[in-house]
């Protein structure tokens, strides 16, 4: 088995098997996004603690295989992160899909989203693979119930 084809059935389970689906009881902020390109709509849900921690997030909405698997991977990578360093790591994930550095730079901190590697070779599809990090990154900086069109 190929290192694409491991990739394509791990972007599958998440697809199939999305983690963290479904809204967040008590959010301390949510964010919804558009892309009017493919039709994927993602809101995220995030919890922070008075210790400036991610304690849970989630996401719901509906789109293609590619921004639902990330979204899903997104909410395994940031649970237990404070704000800075999920803040840190959404840059680092958004600089890997642009190509501006390597997936393999990324190493652990990335989890399965290594899997998402192969999506910069479709740069349309970047941004559905991006969708879910973009609203997770309003939602930490507090822009909590924005609705903004990405395409």
């Amino acid at each position: 088995m190929s290192f694409d084809d491991l990739y394509q059935e791990v972007i599958l389970d998440h697809y199939k098997n999305p983690r963290n689906f479904g809204p967040l009881d008590n959010p301390t902020e949510s964010v919804k996004l558009f892309n009017p390109l493919c039709g994927d709509t993602i809101t995220v849900d995030i919890r922070v603690g008075e210790d400036d921690r991610v304690e849970a997030c989630s996401f719901h909405g509906h789109g293609c295989a590619i921004s639902q698997a990330s979204a899903s991977m997104l909410t395994e990578q940031v649970r237990g992160k404070s704000r800075e360093q999920a803040l840190a790591l959404i840059d680092r994930f958004k600089e890997a899909m642009r190509g501006e550095r390597s997936f393999d730079e990324l190493g652990d901190e990335i989890g399965e989203g290594i899997a998402l590697q192969g999506v910069r070779k479709f740069p349309v599809r970047v941004k559905c693979a991006t969708l879910a990090w973009n609203a997770l990154q309003k939602a930490l900086r507090g822009e909590s119930g924005t609705e903004e069109v990405y395409g």
